[in-house]
């Protein structure tokens, strides 16, 4: 039987260690567009469990974020306990998001209970309860699946829109990189 050594300092170990490196897993938190969609946190909804149903569909965890879009002028985003939650109550927020562009760390576990600053909007559906999970992440950035695409006023459903990549957001450089660290290592074998 023949017998394997390694080197420390040889290249192709060097490259081997590096490589293990690149494929450890990541925890870093993803990104979730609140919706799917730009125009989630705004009037009229399809209905008024849309955003609720939406949140349930994920599988949040600790150091996820939720990115909210909405006309600052119009609009706002206001963390609230459980109750407040229920009842719509915009009067005692645990927080207050009113730029236009919002993002929240989910930095634990639990339900979080968002709903809309305006005036009635959350009776009519801008309110949002995501679950967050423990747990970590592991390997590649994704982002949340968009909603399927409301009909048109003339029953065509619109184009879906095309996905930039399966490895999502910063995988694309890992992949490359990955692969070509493979290859270098099989041609030095």
């Amino acid at each position: 039987m023949a017998s394997f050594s390694v080197d420390p300092t040889s290249e192709s170990f060097l490259l081997c260690l590096m490589l293990a490196f690149l494929l450890i897993p990541s925890s870093k938190g993803h990104d979730y567009l609140v919706g799917g969609s730009q125009n989630s946190w705004t009037l009229p909804r399809p209905s008024p469990e849309y955003l609720s149903h939406w949140a349930h569909k994920r599988h949040f965890k600790v150091a996820d974020s939720l990115l909210w879009k909405y006309d600052s002028k119009s609009e706002s985003v206001l963390e609230v306990k459980e109750e407040d939650y229920k009842r719509c109550n915009i009067a005692n927020p645990i927080s207050k998001y009113s730029g236009g562009d919002t993002k929240v760390e989910l930095n634990r576990t639990g339900s979080f209970y968002f709903i809309s600053g305006a005036d009635g909007h959350c009776q009519q559906g801008l309110r949002l309860d995501p679950v967050v999970h423990a747990g970590h992440h592991h390997g590649r950035h994704h982002q949340s699946p968009s909603p399927s695409p409301a009909p048109s006023p003339n029953g065509a459903a619109p184009a879906p829109k095309k996905n930039n990549g399966a490895l999502g957001s910063g995988g694309g450089f890992v992949g490359l990189v990955t692969v070509l660290g493979v290859t270098l290592l099989v041609t030095m074998i």
